[in-house]
């Protein structure tokens, strides 16, 4: 099958697995786990934050995220196409009784400055409102695409919250891949956020974890939020040993994700029946539609799988190509050939 559902579905590399299975261990909990520790410090160094902190998941990093930023009855501003508001199943607002503030998203990703502008209430002190507390932004953006957002946007948007009193965080899940395509530093990204969260689990290809990232007394609060959701891991050093070659070895390899893309997307227009949205690609992921009126996205999923294409449905009724190390150029060939033989 060639998988084209997710970069979640990439493998450990051999050197990860060797790393995992020599890795010196202790309690995490106790923060005695040597590897995790050194995971942490070259997380926070490549986020050009002071610290940083394990987590099992990034729905589990962006959750304590806004836990620890946002009191309860607060608003958390975020993108309605956005990860954290439309996948991560209303955490905050279950847990710590953060109310969402959905804004629609521009078809490059960025936030509707008008629509931003209007969760903040005229009069803040109108006890009416929910008082926002946290903007988020999603880089690269997901649903649009794989849109990636620049440095000086991020910067424009820090300025904003500084001017409302309210924090800044990235969601940054595929940071290194919007890195990548910008040709810029990770924490050129991350720098003007008050807190960060990237996954080792995605393009890196490790099987296991994000990273959150931040000022010292905002990680710490970010520990403490992490036991009382259920994530204080103990001989942890067996997940951060992949993370920790994930950083060192996989960032540098995500342009080719990214030229594999681009080969998909160059073949899907050829095809009758497929038209992409949107029409160009960022980074490692390609979203279309089939306008074959004798197809469902549904019916076209399970014809493609049929002949040995995993794809999925993400929002609208698009379907979600992502590239990640374990599809070659030859695979998207192989995948080219399969749905131009569905829809023929």
């Amino acid at each position: 099958m060639i998988e084209l559902r997710s970069d979640t579905f990439t493998l450990p590399t051999e050197e990860m697995r060797a790393a995992m299975a020599s890795a010196p261990l202790g309690d995490d909990v106790y923060g005695e786990d040597p590897t995790v520790r050194g995971l942490e410090e070259l997380a926070a160094a490549a986020m050009g934050k002071p610290a940083s902190c394990l987590m099992p998941s990034g729905t589990m990093a962006n959750l304590a995220a806004l836990l620890g930023h946002v009191p309860r009855g607060g608003k958390a501003i975020a993108g309605a196409e956005s990860d954290i508001y439309v996948y991560e199943g209303g955490g905050a607002s279950v847990c710590g009784g953060v109310v969402y503030g959905p804004v629609p998203n521009l078809p490059d990703g960025s936030l509707d400055p008008d629509a931003l502008a209007a969760e903040f209430p005229a009069d803040p002190d109108d006890p009416q409102f929910a008082p926002p507390a946290l903007i988020c932004l999603e880089n690269s953006q997901n649903r649009c695409g794989g849109r990636v957002l620049s440095p000086s946007y991020h910067k424009r948007i820090a300025a904003l919250a500084a001017e409302r009193g309210v924090a800044l965080h990235l969601d940054g899940a595929r940071v290194f891949n919007a890195a990548t395509a910008l040709g810029v530093p990770a924490s050129s990204l991350a720098a003007h956020a008050d807190s960060v969260q990237f996954c080792l689990s995605k393009g890196l290809s490790a099987p296991i974890g994000s990273m959150l990232a931040g000022d010292v007394p905002f990680v710490d609060r970010a520990r403490r939020l992490r036991k009382m959701l259920g994530g204080g891991m103990r001989q942890a050093g067996v997940v951060a040993a992949a993370g920790i070659v994930a950083l060192e070895t996989m960032t540098s390899r995500l342009s080719e994700d990214h030229a594999t893309a681009r080969r998909l997307a160059g073949g899907l227009r050829q095809i009758p029946g497929i038209a992409l949205d949107p029409p160009d690609v960022a980074t490692n992921i390609v979203m279309f539609r089939v306008v074959d009126d004798r197809y469902t996205w549904r019916s076209f999923i399970a014809a493609a799988a049929d002949r040995g294409v995993s794809l999925a449905e993400l929002g609208h009724g698009r379907i979600r190509a992502v590239t990640h190390r374990g599809i070659t150029p030859a695979d998207v060939d192989r995948a080219l050939d399969a749905i131009a033989a569905v829809l023929a």
